[in-house]
């Protein structure tokens, strides 16, 4: 593609999408021009995501767009991670993080995050603990 086609022609106006794609829509227009929430540094890519009981009601804020009421909607049956939620909503993980952040502080989600491998148990506890159970 040549320069003048990229900013327009005397035959039409330039040509800001994919024919295959549809519109393009940069992700930061998105989120209004956020890359961040304050609860994006809890949000990894397998952290659950579980609708809150409140928000079984219907949701009544104006501020929540479409995407929002998506992520409560797919969480309100069984939690999802980030990164299911991601592709269930074909959008960037970075968009679905500040998504969930707004949503966090809205109160109608809450985040579970697994257990660090580092906090588990030992499996030599666990072995012992077995074999005093066999014991008895």
């Amino acid at each position: 593609m040549n320069r003048k086609d990229q900013a327009g022609s005397a035959a039409g106006p330039a040509r800001w999408f994919d024919d295959e794609a549809g519109p393009v829509v940069r992700p930061y227009a998105m989120t209004r021009g956020r890359t961040a929430s304050g609860a994006v540094a809890r949000l990894d890519l397998i952290a659950q995501v579980i609708a809150e009981s409140r928000a079984d009601e219907p949701v009544t804020d104006q501020s929540l767009s479409p995407e929002h009421l998506d992520i409560v909607d797919l969480t309100r049956e069984a939690p999802l991670s980030v990164a299911e939620l991601a592709a269930e909503l074909d959008l960037p993980v970075g968009v679905v993080r500040v998504f969930i952040g707004d949503l966090l502080d809205a109160e109608l989600v809450r985040v579970t995050r697994p257990v660090p491998p580092a906090e588990l148990p030992d499996e030599d506890i666990l072995r012992e603990v077995i074999n005093g159970l066999r014991a008895l």
